[in-house]
């Protein structure tokens, strides 16, 4: 990309082209895209210089010498289209990410949960430690008002994402692997192909590099095991809250500001109390990998959780939205059995016996089938749920697959389908009471919900 000036990317508002657009922005390119509707995204790059149209016409391509194209553009694609007549380089992320970390020491953090947070972690605590990293995560870091970073040092920290094997592009010198279950189906059509695509994420690993994997996921301690067992591969570290592994945290509680506190163990060593302010235990797993990771580069214990203590975590991942009239209201980029499961349990650690309202809008036609009864004994924690259509994305409805399937298996006290943002807003403004809170759950519009019923309250 040295001889190129000019990117224009295709869906440049999604959270992963979002990042490259911010970064190579940073780097002095120059940049535009196309998106279909305006987002906090797309504004940022907007103020950050970027030219961004909404909607999609191949004369907006215009003088750009590459293009970058998100994974859920299809190929009759106008803009796409265009540029591929031209003759013009268009890049997918792997192409994209396999470049720009080429002369970097890359830290890439992948799983199918905790990725964001604990990549956004490693950045996090590397800045406070007044190194200079670049990164690309897949939100914005509170605190930060960024997902990407061009820095000076030779540290990269990459968001790992494994949709479309987007990080079969990297080649890391250390790897931290969150967890392993399966998702995408519309990529992975089970666990098998999703293990086979981490097993060769893992073999792209430097040999003199490093693994630093969760050994409470059970799908992914074979592969540990497995990789631990070769010659001439990187060294296999583990963590988790078990005992057993190389990094154990122990002794979980919430502390004052509702956030989890554990005590950190290195070996036999304990190296001492962990301060978050981040709920649940997924958040205490997330934070022993970033420990493991950054120690793995010279940073300090204490350096580390000193600025853990201070770490306000990435939008989208339990943002506590505002309070207003006594409702609390959270949203949370949960789209997955697990990932609902661990956050409505935090809220639950979080807020006791108050009242929790699940406002959830499956995301894809293909996983909510796919994982149909799994999502349907994911809300125990939940006093009352309320079901949104789902979330198209990049798909089309032809599975015949709806919210109303999902609710047909689930069995709950307090069970509602309603048909669409407004019908939920108006029941839950009708419904809800002081001290009751409410968490929008997917990784589409469905946080809009919470914005309006907020906007209400508030009014």
């Amino acid at each position: 990309m040295r001889q190129v000036k000019s990117v224009h990317f295709i869906g440049i508002g999604g959270a992963g082209l979002s990042a490259i657009a911010t970064l190579l922005l940073e780097r002095g390119y120059r940049v535009s895209g196309s998106d279909l509707r305006a987002s906090a995204n797309t504004r940022r790059l907007q103020e950050m210089g970027a030219r961004v149209y909404m909607g999609h016409a191949a004369e907006q391509v215009g003088r750009a010498e590459m293009v970058i194209v998100s994974s859920a553009i299809p190929v009759d694609n106008e803009e796409l289209v265009a540029a591929r007549v031209r003759g013009l380089p268009v890049l997918k992320r792997d192409q994209v990410f396999s470049q720009l970390t080429a002369d970097h020491y890359c830290i890439a953090v992948a799983g199918t949960h905790g990725k964001t947070t604990t990549a956004a972690m490693i950045a996090w605590i590397l800045l406070q430690a007044e190194c200079d990293p670049s990164f690309i995560v897949g939100a914005t870091i509170v605190g930060l008002n960024t997902n990407a970073r061009a820095g000076r040092d030779a540290w990269f920290v990459v968001e790992a994402d494994e949709y479309d094997r987007a990080f079969l592009g990297l080649t890391p010198q250390l790897a931290l692997v969150t967890h392993l279950e399966a998702d995408h189906p519309d990529c992975f059509p089970d666990l098998e192909a999703m293990t086979g695509a981490f097993e060769a994420f893992m073999h792209r690993v430097a040999p003199q590099g490093a693994i630093i994997g969760c050994g409470d996921a059970p799908n992914l301690r074979p592969l540990l095991t497995g990789m631990r067992g070769s010659t001439a591969r990187p060294r296999i570290l583990t963590y988790g809250l078990e005992d057993g592994w190389d990094w154990v945290g122990r002794d979980p509680e919430v502390n004052a500001e509702g956030g989890l506190d554990f005590v950190a163990w290195h070996g036999q060593e304990r190296l001492g109390s962990v301060q978050l302010l981040l709920p649940g235990v997924h958040n205490a797993r997330n934070a022993l990998g970033a420990l493991a990771a950054v120690w793995e580069l010279g940073v300090s214990f204490d350096t580390s959780r000193t600025a853990l203590a201070a770490f306000r975590g990435t939008k989208r991942r339990f943002e506590v939205k505002g309070v207003a009239e006594g409702i609390t209201v959270i949203d949370d980029y949960a789209h997955h059995p697990t990932q609902i499961r661990a956050t409505l349990a935090a809220a639950r650690r979080c807020y006791g016996a108050r009242d929790l309202w699940a406002v959830f809008q499956p995301h894809t036609y293909s996983r909510t089938r796919a994982l149909l009864e799994g999502f349907a004994l994911s809300f125990d924690n939940a006093d009352h749920v309320l079901l949104l259509p789902i979330y198209a994305a990049r798909e089309q409805d032809t599975l015949g697959i709806s919210s109303h399937d999902l609710a047909a298996r689930m069995d709950h006290p307090d069970l509602r389908v309603v048909s669409g943002h407004d019908e939920a807003v108006e029941y839950l403004l009708s419904h809800m009471r002081p001290g009751d809170v409410l968490l929008t759950l997917g990784a589409g519009d469905g946080d809009q919900v919470g914005e309006a019923v907020l906007q209400e309250l508030r009014r």
